[in-house]
């Protein structure tokens, strides 16, 4: 029957770091309770980029934005943003622990995104560092998360995803805003973020579905080098009815979440959570 078909709730990049308000990650972890808790059919994809790693930024190294930044200031505001996603979760689960119900586990994926990589990058420049630091610092795993490593796809009900998907010969990611083109690059259903931005396009092969996706924002605060014109989608997605790499799309915008568990919109919302900003 269609309705125990596979449902995947996708949460774009977080990029989560030290001073940023975290809201969204309570209302995020909610949404999945409320309308999914105890169901046995739903997947659940975080895109990557969940911490953000601004101390191992190379593009910043010897400007004055990287003073006072800490690596271990870094992962404990990941990890604290990782907590608070969760949260709704765990304490769903108590409550049925408590009634003696089955516990709601559902199958979870991160797909490490290139913040992520700079870890592992780190190490690749300072051998040192090797055993000292790694993506193992991030409590990922610990919440039940299984972790696909940067580039590498993860493939569920014909829907291939990754971080970002790249040209093969130069390793640079695909950019740009049409799909079309990148859906006949990649040549299969794909989704990914990276891209700050909303893009979604469906292409026909064979009689049969093709369906690309890019959603990569899902966080309350702006980004510095994006400028201070910063207008664009953030949310999560939920596709309803995967098979085969078709899907039903659906958009949760951050503004309806808000509206939803704070009651104002999102652009009159005042935050109250904070990643910690000390180390």
């Amino acid at each position: 029957m269609n309705e125990q078909l596979p449902i995947h709730v996708c949460i774009p990049d977080t990029q989560v770091k030290p001073g940023v308000p975290l809201d969204h990650l309570e209302w995020a972890g909610q949404y999945l309770v409320d309308h999914f808790g105890g169901r046995p059919n739903v997947k659940i994809i975080h895109i990557g980029d969940h911490a953000d790693m601004p101390s191992l930024s190379s593009y910043d190294v010897g400007k004055k934005e990287m003073e006072g930044r800490r690596y271990k200031a870094d992962i404990a505001a990941a990890n604290y943003g990782f907590d608070i996603l969760n949260g709704p979760i765990a304490t769903y689960n108590t409550q049925r622990k408590l009634y003696k119900e089955k516990m709601w586990k559902p199958d979870r994926w991160i797909c490490l995104g290139n913040h992520e990589d700079r870890i592992n990058r780190a190490i690749s420049s300072d051998a040192k560092l090797e055993g000292v630091i790694g993506t193992d610092d991030l409590n990922y795993a610990e919440h039940g998360w299984k972790v696909v490593p940067f580039r590498e796809i993860l493939w569920l009900d014909g829907v291939a995803y990754s971080h970002y998907f790249y040209n093969q010969m130069n390793g640079r990611p695909y950019g740009g805003t049409n799909i079309e083109t990148r859906l006949k690059t990649i040549g299969h259903s794909f989704t990914m973020g990276h891209q700050q931005m909303l893009i979604h396009g469906i292409r026909y092969v064979a009689g049969k579905q093709q369906r690309g996706l890019v959603a990569g924002a899902f966080y309350m605060h702006d980004e510095d080098y994006l400028g201070p014109q910063q207008a664009y989608w953030r949310g999560i997605i939920v596709k309803h009815q995967v098979e085969n790499g078709s899907y039903d799309l659906m958009e949760i915008s951050m503004d309806f979440l808000c509206r939803r568990y704070a009651g104002v919109r999102l652009e009159d919302y005042t935050p109250s959570l904070f990643a910690p900003s000390t180390d």
